[in-house]
C-alpha cells in the first residue's frame, strides 16, 4: 500500500466514525475538511472504500432515507450506497491514531493527524506535534546552512524564492509551538478544531495547509449510484 493510500483510508475510517455517508458526502467531506485530497477522483474513492469492506472496516447499506428508498423503483436507478464503520473498523482507527512514529509528522501524513487532533488522545498530540516541530527545526537548519553556502551565485528571484520557503516553515514552527504550550497548559483550541476536523491553513508548502472554511469546492455531479 502506498502512503497516498494509507492516508485516505485513515481519512475514510476518520470521516466514518463520525456518521455513515454515502460516496458523494464522503467525498465532499474529505475535499472540504483536507486540504491533501483536494484533488481527486471516485475512481481513487471507491477502491479503497471496496478494500476497507473486504477488510471488515466498513459494510455498506443501502440509502437510509425514505426518499432514496421511494426514487429506486421510481427511476430504475439503485439507491445510494451508505458505508457504515464497523466494530471493527472503529478498533483499528483507534489503532491508528494512537500511532506516534515519524509516519504522523512527515509531510503527505500530518494534515490528515491534524484534521482528527479532536478524536486523539492529548498525550498523543504532543507528542506527533513535538515530532512534526523537530522535523521541521531539522530542515529549517539545513536550509539555512544551504542558503549561507550558495547565497552568492543565486539571483535575486532564487534567493527570495529561497527565503520564501524558510518563511513559510518558520510561521509552521511558531504556529507548532503555540500548539504545543496549548496542550501542556491543558487547554484544549477553541474554533481551530470542529467536528474532529481541521479548519486551520498552515500556509506551509511542505505540508500542503489545512484548508479554510472558506474554500470553495468546484461543483460535482457525480453517479450516486456508483458502489
Amino acid at each position: 500500500m502506498s502512503r497516498r493510500s494509507g492516508i485516505l483510508e485513515f481519512a475514510v475510517l476518520g470521516l466514518l466514525r463520525e456518521s455513515p455517508m454515502h460516496g458523494y458526502e464522503l467525498r465532499k467531506r474529505l475535499n472540504t475538511s483536507l486540504g491533501v485530497f483536494r484533488a481527486f477522483s471516485y475512481g481513487t474513492l471507491y477502491p479503497c472504500l471496496k478494500t476497507l469492506v473486504a477488510n471488515g472496516w466498513l459494510i455498506e447499506e443501502p440509502g437510509h432515507t425514505t426518499e432514496d428508498a421511494l426514487a429506486a423503483p421510481l427511476t430504475g436507478r439503485r439507491a445510494k450506497i451508505v458505508y457504515r464503520l464497523t466494530a471493527e473498523g472503529k478498533e483499528h482507527f483507534e489503532q491508528l491514531l494512537s500511532q506516534t512514529g515519524p509516519d504522523a509528522y512527515e509531510d503527505e501524513t500530518f494534515a490528515a493527524r491534524f484534521a482528527f487532533f479532536g478524536q486523539t488522545s492529548r498525550d498523543v498530540r504532543m507528542r506527533v506535534l513535538e515530532g512534526r516541530r523537530s522535523r521541521l527545526e531539522e530542515r529549517l537548519e539545513k536550509m539555512r546552512a544551504s542558503l549561507a553556502r550558495t547565497r552568492e551565485r543565486l539571483d535575486d528571484y532564487t534567493l527570495e524564492l529561497q527565503r520564501h520557503g524558510m518563511e513559510s516553515v518558520e510561521r509552521e514552527v511558531r504556529w507548532l509551538n503555540e500548539l504545543i504550550e496549548s496542550e501542556r497548559a491543558g487547554r484544549d483550541l477553541k474554533g481551530s478544531v470542529s467536528g474532529g476536523t481541521a479548519q486551520h491553513d498552515t500556509t506551509s508548502g511542505a505540508t500542503g495547509g489545512l484548508p479554510r472554511p472558506e474554500d470553495d469546492l468546484r461543483p460535482d455531479t457525480p453517479d450516486d449510484t456508483a458502489t
